[in-house]
């Protein structure tokens, strides 16, 4: 079976000693401490809201390809907090989901509400990077880093004051917690084959932690699901690709939270 994850993590490491070689971290540094920006709570906005939806603008995946090609960011995201968005996620990786650091830009220019820098971060560079361009949140995903990696960029990412979400795919992953994890999400696509089963947020919640906000992941169109999940623990789900397939993905958020709000 063809290992996705492994190729986009690849990819990302050589795009990223690209980067550094164009415009060198030491440069990032100065720029960040010039550009202030009041920093937005993910984990605050999860904790306290309905529904907790995470938004997520996607145009295509490595698996489907193309999901919504010509989709305006400024317009989607727009649309997703004008309809109920507890946070917005952003896919920033160009190579596999069609995104960019631009539509990082587009989107906190206007959000009143927290965005997250959805990316694989594989090198600190990113997460500097990330506060560069004021996104307020970052994500972690275990299966693409090492346990220590996981603690530094941890430790990096709260400096800078960036909430960190910690992506896990299995029960192995837990390892990688620390107490620092307030936010844990459980993706349930398998990042190796990108197969997808929501069972995995169920079969995980028990082994995660009370006190964190805790996130499922990919996967989720029945609002149905959200119930059950929050039953179990969760208070966040990220959704894309079932709100970015139709032609106006922020109708389709306020349908689905209409139908969590007849429950």
């Amino acid at each position: 079976m063809k290992d996705i994850l492994s190729d986009i993590v690849a990819h990302k490491r050589a795009e990223v000693a690209a980067q550094k070689a164009i415009y060198p971290l030491d440069s990032i540094y100065r720029e960040i401490e010039r550009n202030t920006y009041k920093t937005l709570s993910l984990h605050e906005a999860l904790a306290k809201d309905d529904f907790g939806i995470i938004a997520e603008f996607k145009r295509k995946s490595p698996s489907k390809g193309w999901i919504h090609r010509d989709a305006d960011v400024r317009e989607v995201t727009t649309s997703y907090r004008q309809n109920g968005a507890a946070a917005l996620s952003v896919l920033t990786d160009e190579a596999f989901f069609g995104g960019s650091l631009a539509d990082l830009d587009a989107v906190v220019e206007e959000s009143n509400i927290p965005v997250l820098r959805k990316d694989f971060i594989v090198d600190e560079y990113q997460i500097y990077e990330a506060k560069l361009h004021r996104a307020n949140a970052i994500l972690l995903i275990a299966a693409a880093i090492t346990k220590a990696e996981c603690l530094r960029f941890t430790e990096i990412a709260r400096q800078l004051e960036l909430d960190v979400l910690l992506e896990l795919h299995d029960e192995r992953e837990i390892e990688y917690i620390m107490p620092q994890h307030s936010l844990i999400g459980v993706n349930n696509r398998n990042l190796g084959s990108f197969v997808t089963t929501v069972d995995k947020s169920f079969e995980m919640a028990e082994l995660l932690p009370k006190n964190a906000v805790l996130v499922s992941e990919s996967g989720i169109s029945d609002p149905q699901t959200v119930r059950q999940l929050r039953q179990v623990g969760y208070r966040g789900f990220l959704i894309g690709e079932n709100f970015m397939k139709n032609g106006s993905p922020g109708e389709s958020l306020a349908e689905f939270i209409q139908s969590l709000q007849a429950s």
